[in-house]
């Protein structure tokens, strides 16, 4: 039976984003799909968002994109006014705005969850989900729930993405990606000492935040007069097709407990590999020897280097087709609206990434 679902995503870029943005992206992937078999969809974002579903919109555009808006947070409060006065409209609200609500949640009759896409390890957050330990909520991999493993965890669901949206490339390319956000934590510096220690291209596609904007001016910007460091900005969603297939590999070497980590899937999709850091959600990610290496320090990196070439490129792109596409994860999301409906108690949380 077709459910009423609302969709509340985050405000600062757009559904699907323009540029950089890992979680409005999967809000968009998984709204399209849900629209596609026939749910009844609203999703609240930005106007400039693009979707299938019955568009709420609380502020005309991305607020990232905005250079009129000085308080980002007004519109979320906007934005759950909004839901608020149609809550009684849906059978199950879904939350992606990660703690902004949850004075609201514990106020609202009907069913409720939040997918947390943020990391969990920071101190100021135990106080805070201590107080509100009851919310149901999602992780995007198990690690991601081990500072905190006693919340209310319904599930883990991984990110999925559309089957057809990246192409598989059989021929190897030449060069090694970094796709992202340049901060401390994602790791450039050390991308960059990879690629200079294998003698090899590195082609750097990444936004810099304004707070990250002192880092890469001082610690990034020297390294790139490196004739074969390449910086080549923020690049689309349609740029990504050519910049992860034509790569050797993808260079993931991070220095945070990474949630998930999309780039990883969508290199996978094109059929490119991995090298990666084992922190975070990569070894759930990350196939060892058969979608890329896992390392812990540079010189081994620079090592796996050497194995890629023995990789099928064709398998990466099998197990992104098996594990990882959009309709695997609106099947998990799908399994727990229906256990919030269902209304029978939680013996124990359960993975629906297993």
């Amino acid at each position: 039976m077709p459910l009423r679902i609302a969709q509340v995503a985050p405000l600062y870029e757009s559904v699907p984003p323009r540029f950089y943005g890992g979680t409005e992206r999967v809000v968009s992937y998984l709204t399209e799909e849900l629209v596609r078999r026939g749910h009844e969809v609203a999703l609240f974002a930005s106007g400039d968002s693009v979707t299938q579903a019955r568009l709420i919109a609380p502020c005309k555009r991305a607020l990232r994109l905005d250079p009129a808006c000085a308080d980002q947070l007004a519109y979320h409060m906007v934005q759950l006014g909004m839901l608020l006065k149609e809550i009684a409209e849906f059978d199950v609200v879904h939350f992606h705005i990660d703690y902004l609500h949850f004075p609201v949640s514990q106020l609202i009759t009907v069913p409720s969850l939040t997918t947390l896409h943020g990391r969990l390890d920071l101190p100021d957050l135990v106080p805070l989900y201590r107080e509100f330990a009851d919310i149901p909520v999602v992780s995007i991999s198990n690690a991601q729930r081990m500072p905190l493993p006693w919340l209310n965890w319904l599930g883990t669901v991984y990110h999925g993405l559309p089957r057809d949206l990246f192409a598989f490339r059989e021929t190897r390319g030449t060069y090694l990606a970094f796709l992202g956000r340049i901060s401390p934590e994602k790791g450039v510096e050390d991308a960059i000492e990879i690629a200079k220690r294998a003698g090899m291209t590195l082609k750097i596609a990444a936004k810099v935040d304004p707070v990250d904007r002192a880092y890469f001016e001082a610690d990034i910007k020297p390294l790139l007069r490196d004739p074969h460091i390449e910086y080549v900005g923020e690049i689309t969603e349609h740029e990504k097709q050519d910049f992860l297939g034509n790569a050797y590999a993808l260079l993931f070497a991070i220095n945070w407990p990474e949630p998930f980590g999309l780039v990883m899937i969508e290199a996978m999709a094109c059929g490119t590999p991995t090298i990666a850091y084992r922190r975070g959600s990569v070894p759930e990610v990350t196939e060892d020897g058969k979608t890329g290496f896992i390392c812990t320090r540079v010189d081994e990196a620079v090592a796996a280097l050497d194995r890629v070439a023995g990789l099928s490129r064709r398998r990466c792109r099998e197990i992104f087709e098996t594990r990882f596409t959009v309709h695997q994860m609106v099947d998990g999301y799908l399994d727990l609206y229906h256990k919030l409906l269902s209304d029978t108690p939680l013996a124990a949380p359960r993975s629906t990434a297993a």
